[in-house]
Parts: C-alpha cells; sequence; structure tokens
C-alpha cells in the first residue's frame, strides 16, 4: 500500500476498481487516515486532493482527541448501561438455569449461572440487544419504505467497527450495527431512513442530502447524536 506524508500526518493510499476518491479518519485517535482512489488516479493528483483535505483531517483529529472515553464494561451489579437511550443499572442475579434479561423501569436484571465470565456475560447482553432490535426494526423499515417509495428484501444485525449501517444497493439488504439498540430510538430510524435512501440514491451527494432532508428534515441532529461515541470512524464523504 502507498503512503502520503503530509507533515506529522501519514495517509495510506490503496488504489481500487472504485469512481470516485474516499477519505477516512479513524479512532481511538484519528491517527490512522485512509484514502481510496480510483486505479485511474495518478499519486499526484490523489496528493493534491490531500492537501486540500488537511484542515478537515487535522478537524477531525482533534474531535476524536476530544471525545469521552467509555470504561471498560465488567458486567456487574450497579453498572451503568444504556438501551433505547436511557441508562438503566445492571443487577446481577446468580441463578442455576438458562440466562435471561429481565428489563425494569431503572434495571437491567441479568440472571446467570455462578462464575459465568466476562465475556459470557457481554454474549448474553448483546444477544438480548439483538433480539431487542429484531422486534424493532421491521416496523421501522416497513413505515420508511411506504413514504420513501423503495424496497428492503432483508435486513441484519451485526456489530461494526466503523459504521452505523451499511446498505447492499444490489442485493437491497441493509445491514444495522448492534450498538444501535442502546441509543434513542429516533437515532436508529435516522440510520434506516440512510440506508435506505441509498436505494434512491448511491453516493453521499446534493441528491441524497435533498432527499434526506425532504423525508427527516431533523437528520442533521440524528446524525450528531449518533458521532457523539468515540468507535465510529468518519468518511469525507458520508
Amino acid at each position: 500500500m502507498q503512503k502520503i506524508e503530509l507533515g506529522n500526518i501519514s495517509i495510506d493510499v490503496e488504489q481500487k476498481n472504485i469512481k470516485n476518491i474516499h477519505l477516512s479518519v479513524y479512532p481511538p485517535l484519528g491517527k490512522k487516515v485512509k484514502i481510496s482512489a480510483p486505479q485511474r488516479m495518478d499519486l499526484d493528483t490523489i496528493r493534491v486532493f490531500a492537501i486540500s483535505k488537511l484542515s478537515w483531517i487535522k478537524k477531525q483529529q482533534e474531535r476524536f482527541k476530544n471525545q469521552d472515553r467509555e470504561t471498560p464494561r465488567e458486567y456487574l451489579t450497579r453498572e451503568s448501561h444504556y438501551f433505547k437511550g436511557k441508562r438503566y443499572l445492571l443487577k446481577v442475579i446468580e441463578h442455576e438455569a438458562k440466562p435471561k434479561i429481565i428489563l425494569k423501569h431503572s434495571e437491567i436484571e441479568l440472571y446467570l449461572r455462578q462464575n459465568t465470565t466476562i465475556k459470557k456475560r457481554q454474549q448474553i447482553l448483546n444477544e438480548w440487544y439483538r433480539a431487542e432490535l429484531k422486534k424493532i426494526v421491521p416496523k421501522m423499515i416497513k413505515k420508511w419504505e411506504q413514504k420513501i417509495g423503495v424496497k428492503c428484501h432483508e435486513f441484519g444485525i451485526k456489530k461494526m467497527r466503523t459504521k452505523w449501517g451499511t446498505c447492499n444497493i444490489e442485493a437491497k439488504r441493509i445491514w444495522l450495527n448492534l450498538e444501535l439498540a442502546k441509543k434513542p430510538t429516533e437515532c436508529l430510524e435516522y440510520v434506516i431512513v440512510h440506508e435506505l435512501v441509498h436505494l434512491l440514491e448511491r453516493k453521499h451527494n446534493n441528491r441524497f442530502i435533498a432527499f434526506m432532508d425532504e423525508f427527516m428534515p431533523k437528520w442533521r441532529f440524528y446524525k450528531e447524536e449518533l458521532n457523539r461515541l468515540p468507535f465510529s470512524h468518519i468518511d469525507w464523504n458520508y
């Protein structure tokens, strides 16, 4: 992989069979910067593009630097966890039966066997988040399919480090980040709308923005709410 050095910023350059140039800045500190460019584009042209975006790169690095860092979860009683944007206290209850989760007014009760590892506790909670999302998402997709005038053939939920959602336009399939279970439902709805709009417009261009403004006027507010989380990387074209 080729590199471009701009002062103390090192940019990885990957050339592949794409039409447009893409610039990404990655967490945790924004030190990893990558450009994906069309194969036909020469390195000098890519370098000029990188220089033109240098102030934007520095802005994103500063943003990562100033973001709050969430401490690692240990899945112990009185630990804070989130569901649909609301803060709950975890209550761990040992029992000799199949693990389960019960949602109370201000608590998430986690029932598990004695000596269950942290990794297993995380897995149990993540599977609960996944199941809850699968209850919510189909109704949202149906609602917005009708409003936008598109059809999604399939959706899936998985952990993603760098995206809140993705859309396979050819298969008409969208993927949603498992972390969305922790966010307010209107933020989940924003991601669904964003991915469905890609079935009308592939790129993040003015036409795409016009569709978002038409279907969800407050989408910028929801996007900002989502991007407060530190793990999400930043794309110049997103």
